[in-house]
């Protein structure tokens, strides 16, 4: 069994992860954040049905003030084009609460294998996308935009992340954005679809009747306080760092990084979701 102190200094040291990779590549976090609070929940005690959904409702709680640093940051550089976040942040905060609503009611094995497959696929379109769809004049059509949104949307809920690992390869491949544009309006956007991510799992959890106690700390419906308070507390300020660092990485390079890192992400949770520890 894990203890307190050992949750507090895995987490504190997993928000140093998880806001670099925000900052750098425009994603929440999720592929560090949701395996790591997966493992230490269940070591504390927690049944891996509820330690599932608390790691999903608790990413996007750190989400929310991670995104607004990155995005603080590459808005200064001038690569957030913020109708664009606004538009597909809002339709897919809407899309969010409903996703989440679904994965209440979903086995949760297969949330995880939804979740691995749906990043697998993003990061095999973006690496084989040509370069004329990725170097394009980018769409200027809100109603594009929400179209997009809303039904990603649904899928973050679904599967608890920020949204940013499946709208930036939309960006690049079906919108037409620069890999640097993408990634700092992708930053911006997920401010929108943590909230309506977070909404949904806090519902759910209290219509479920999710205990306020629990052997890992506070919760409201399916967020834990403490472990959300924890992961923010060095993912905010690590952010800053990733985003400048995104800055230096030419497109291409930047481009590769984040594939990889969707690949890696997407094999290990289906990994879980079917009982495999391969690597």
């Amino acid at each position: 069994m894990m203890g307190m102190v050992e949750e507090m200094v895995v987490l504190l040291i997993t928000g140093l992860g998880v806001g670099f990779a925000s900052g750098l590549l425009g994603v929440g976090g999720c592929f560090i954040m949701i395996p790591v609070q997966y493992w230490v929940y269940t070591a504390m005690g927690m049944d891996p049905q509820t330690a599932t959904m608390v790691a999903f409702g608790t990413n996007l709680m750190v989400v929310f003030p991670t995104a607004m640093s990155g995005a603080y940051a590459h808005s200064k550089k001038g690569y957030v084009w913020w109708k664009a976040a606004v538009v597909l942040g809002v339709t897919g905060a809407i899309g969010a609460v409903i996703g989440s609503s679904i994965a209440a009611i979903l086995p949760k094995n297969v949330l995880r294998i939804l979740f691995g497959l749906a990043v697998v696929i993003g990061a095999i379109r973006m690496l084989t996308a040509r370069a004329s769809e990725s170097e394009r004049e980018p769409v200027k059509n809100p109603l594009i935009w929400a179209a997009w949104g809303f039904p990603l949307g649904i899928v973050t809920g679904i599967i608890g992340i920020g949204g940013g690992v499946l709208m930036v390869p939309v960006m690049v491949v079906a919108l037409g954005f620069g890999m640097h544009l993408a990634v700092g309006t992708s930053t911006a956007l997920m401010i929108f679809t943590s909230l309506g991510g977070i909404a949904g799992y806090i519902y759910n959890g209290l219509k479920a009747g999710v205990p306020f106690t629990s052997p890992i700390g506070h919760l409201i419906g399916y967020v834990n306080v403490e472990s959300g308070l924890l992961l923010a507390a060095t993912s905010v300020l690590m952010a800053q760092l990733g985003a400048r660092a995104a800055h230096r990485l030419p497109a291409k390079k930047l481009k590769y990084i984040f594939v990889i890192v969707m690949l890696y992400m997407g094999w290990k949770m289906i990994e879980s979701g079917i009982g495999l520890n391969l690597f």
